[in-house]
């Protein structure tokens, strides 16, 4: 829906709310979008998979979300505001997600988008919400649209590494220690796996001998896994979400091609993986993450399989506190660490909030920003891309094993090193960040 109809829509909301001011504030008050801000409520929205293929996982985000905010409304909200959460399920599917969107921006006249999941899903709505003025943060996902060029999008950040800083650590890490490895790609066919294949072929250029690619919802990638077998692959890197982190799997038992597997950290959860494989096989697999042992991958948060962690046992006692059922695993944590990401902007951002008070004081301060990622925030005016690195594990009964330290690094031929400066003592103690 990308018509002039919309954009009448989106100029009658703006006027109205620009003449009327959000909740009931008069005209001139604050200098900005006060649009989803009331003085006791901040109303937010995100798009997710909670159905479909993208579903396993990648659902639970938003409930790590949901249990931190109602942990901050509990204990007083933000500057007297409490944090309203709605969430639109968008399957996976780009149209869908233009659909919710539009409810989300129109119907419930969020104040800020938080967290949107997915490469080619919020890739449909990133203009939209740029045209429209509202702050589209901490995007669920590592392409570099959300925070190379913030000239074309100044309403959008990123959070998590990018994928192409993810490909240079991994094949940088490749080429060192494998040197002699005949690499095959595996990709996902969108800014997921082409930002991938950037960042790892600025190391494995010379070692890469063969690239199979898969389109999300076509379950059957036999084809591919038997092009990486017949290009004689001993080693293959993976930019796959984990529902086709377990399809290569299952592909690759079938046909007896037995490379080493070296994962991106968005498809490599243990427990996750584990199950799909036992559900994919129907039971044939019965121990799936003992398949996945010895697996590659990295890390930039502090997970489930680091409970002393200071930072992990927030997690958990919020979870204990307001979690909604089931266990707390790591892609609620990832919720929950971003929803703290968002919390610290709005303290930073102060009582009179705007729409543009909010992204202005990410570009100001935003690089200073505290958390339990491993490796700090790179937030400028000049770049809206979010963690700066991380360390690469090997998986070993489902626990990551360090290969190395934190590791950073930027687009390009930035160099790679090693950083441990976002490394701190854990959260405050009441759990919510300050000023």
């Amino acid at each position: 829906m990308k018509s002039w109809t919309k954009a009448v829509a989106v100029f009658l909301a703006v006027t109205v709310t620009a003449a009327c001011g959000a909740g009931g504030r008069p005209e001139g008050e604050q200098k900005g979008s006060t649009v989803g801000v009331t003085d006791t409520t901040i109303k937010i929205g995100a798009h997710f998979p909670l159905t479909g293929v993208a579903a396993p996982g990648y659902s639970e985000i938003p409930s790590g979300h949901q249990a931190y905010y109602d942990y901050v409304n509990a204990n007083g909200g933000v500057n007297g505001r409490k944090i309203e959460f709605v969430v639109k399920d968008d399957g996976y599917n780009p149209t869908t997600t233009s659909a919710v969107t539009d409810e989300l921006v129109l119907k419930e006249e969020i104040f800020a988008m938080v967290g949107g999941l997915g490469t080619p899903t919020h890739s449909a709505v990133v203009d939209f919400l740029n045209n429209s003025k509202v702050p589209d943060l901490f995007v669920s996902s590592g392409s570099l649209r959300w925070g190379d060029d913030p000239k074309k999008a100044p309403f959008t950040f990123g959070w998590q590494p990018d994928y192409e800083i993810e490909g240079k650590i991994i094949g940088d890490w490749v080429r060192q220690n494998l040197p002699n490895a005949k690499v095959g790609l595996f990709l996902q066919d969108d800014d997921f796996g082409r930002d991938g294949e950037k960042g790892a072929r600025r190391y494995l250029g010379q070692q890469i001998v063969e690239v199979a690619k898969y389109s999300p919802g076509n379950t059957d990638i036999a084809p591919q896994i038997a092009k990486l077998k017949a290009a004689g692959v001993d080693l293959v890197l993976g930019f796959t979400v984990p529902s086709y982190t377990a399809l290569s799997q299952l592909a690759s038992l079938k046909i007896g091609f037995k490379p080493k597997w070296v994962y991106s950290n968005v498809g490599s959860d243990p427990a996750l993986v584990g199950s799909l494989l036992a559900r994919f096989s129907e039971g044939k697999v019965t121990d799936g993450a003992s398949l996945i042992d010895g697996v590659v991958t990295t890390e930039y948060l502090p997970g489930v399989d680091a409970p002393d962690n200071a930072w992990t046992k927030l997690w958990q006692n919020v979870w204990k506190a307001h979690g909604k059922g089931g266990d707390l695993t790591n892609y609620r944590i990832y919720g929950m660490a971003q929803a703290y990401t968002f919390v610290q902007a709005l303290q930073a951002a102060g009582k009179d909030l705007t729409r543009e008070r909010l992204v202005e004081v990410i570009q100001q301060s935003g690089k200073t920003f505290e958390g339990p990622g491993l490796a700090p925030f790179r937030y400028t005016a000049d770049s809206h891309l979010g963690i700066s690195g991380m360390s690469v594990v090997e998986l070993k009964g489902g626990v990551g094993k360090d290969l190395t330290p934190v590791l950073v690094s930027d687009l390009g031929d930035a160099p790679i090193k090693a950083d441990d400066s976002a490394a701190n003592d854990g959260p405050p103690p009441n759990g919510i960040p300050g000023n």
